[in-house]
């Protein structure tokens, strides 16, 4: 039985974007209250996320790269695809996003469960980053503990609604690593990186079909045998979301949570949550789709 769960959060998560930006940078903290607020997660369960070093994000990302975000010399280009205008505040959000992901998947190894309360940038690659994406935690998290040896097969379970691109082109070939993407096939990134298991959804999939593609998903993961899951638990496949094209119920994507977390509990494989991608309007949507899997994970895990 799980003990204790460290969820990792930082006030830096929320960051200040011009008025005309569609981001919904006001979702990170509205998590945290509605996650308080209803006794989802208890105070003491919060952790600080600290900021990543230049050494930690170079894991994953060109050490140029990593220090141009640093010093606001990155491309005009870079930022336009990114999506969010350079500052120290946007630097500083992306060093914690990715702390907080190192320390999740570290509290995972030591008691079984963890997340970050932000982050699955899987569309940031080595040398740029894309799609609200600046630095690939996941992809340095993973880098992290296979390096220091703490895991030796890593599985990653996507399940945004946009492929995780990033996450290929900088694990893919990395031995010991198996990422699993499910996603809308018509939608963002519109140039994928093959995933070792890819499985795209038509518009307008519902409930029910997306949960027989996620059943046959998992079990190509456990052919895989993973000693510890990085789970991507977006909630933009909500069919509320502006950039989702699915049509998932709330009910769906706790049950698709729900699939997932048992085939970890069940196997006793440390998990760490990465928030994902969420975009409805009004936000509170995504903010409920998001505490919902933490409901699901006190259930699951009987904690």
């Amino acid at each position: 039985m799980i003990k204790q769960m460290d969820v990792f959060y930082s006030a830096r998560y929320t960051l200040e974007l011009p008025e005309k930006n569609r981001f919904p940078k006001e979702k990170y903290q509205l998590l945290r209250d509605y996650l308080l607020a209803n006794d989802i997660l208890r105070p003491d369960e919060i952790k600080e996320s600290p900021l990543a070093t230049p050494d930690v994000i170079a894991l994953a990302h060109d050490r140029d790269y990593v220090e141009a975000m640093r010093v606001g010399s990155v491309s005009t280009e870079i930022l336009k695809s990114i999506g969010f205008p350079w500052s120290p505040a946007l630097y500083a959000r992306s060093c914690a996003t990715v702390g907080g992901a190192v320390e999740s998947a570290k509290s995972a190894l030591r008691d079984g469960l963890a997340g970050n309360l932000a982050g699955g940038a899987h569309h940031s690659h080595f040398d740029r980053g894309a799609g609200y994406c600046v630095f690939n935690d996941i992809a340095v998290a993973a880098r992290y503990l296979a390096h220091r040896r703490l895991a030796s097969r890593i599985a990653i379970v996507d399940l945004d609604v946009h492929q995780g691109n990033g996450n290929s082109s900088i694990l893919g070939r990395d031995e010991g690593m198996f990422i699993f993407s499910m996603h809308g096939e018509k939608n963002y990134p519109f140039r994928k990186v093959p995933s070792h298991l890819d499985i795209g959804l038509p518009d307008g999939t519902g409930d029910d079909e997306y949960l027989r593609h996620l059943e046959i998903g998992l079990k190509e993961v456990a052919n895989f045998r993973p000693d510890f899951i990085f789970y991507q638990m977006g909630v933009d496949p909500l069919r509320e979301d502006t950039l989702g094209k699915l049509n998932l119920t709330f009910d769906g994507l706790m049950n698709r949570d729900e699939q997932v977390l048992k085939f970890a509990r069940s196997r006793q494989i440390p998990l760490s949550l990465a928030l994902g991608g969420g975009y409805a309007k009004p936000i509170e949507l995504s903010v409920e789709a998001y505490a919902n899997t933490y409901r699901v994970v006190r259930r699951v895990y009987e904690i």
